[in-house]
């Protein structure tokens, strides 16, 4: 699973539409929209604010080699 289908699958459970996420994390409905669809670029700060204020979670990233 990608990662915007996942931030899409989360949102749709809290009950939330793109633009109450967006508003909740400080960017535009345009962007959440295009981050869920796979079509834009997430920088990492980004994607720890949209999880930590936008849908209160906490990003864990690990890494194997």
């Amino acid at each position: 699973m990608t990662t915007g289908k996942r931030i899409r699958e989360i949102r749709e459970k809290r009950g939330l539409t793109q633009e109450e996420l967006a508003l909740k994390c400080g960017t535009t409905k345009n962007y959440i929209s295009r981050i869920e669809n796979n079509a834009s670029d997430i920088r990492l700060s980004t994607l720890k604010r949209i999880i930590r204020e936008g849908l209160g979670g906490h990003l864990k990233l690990s890494l194997e080699l």
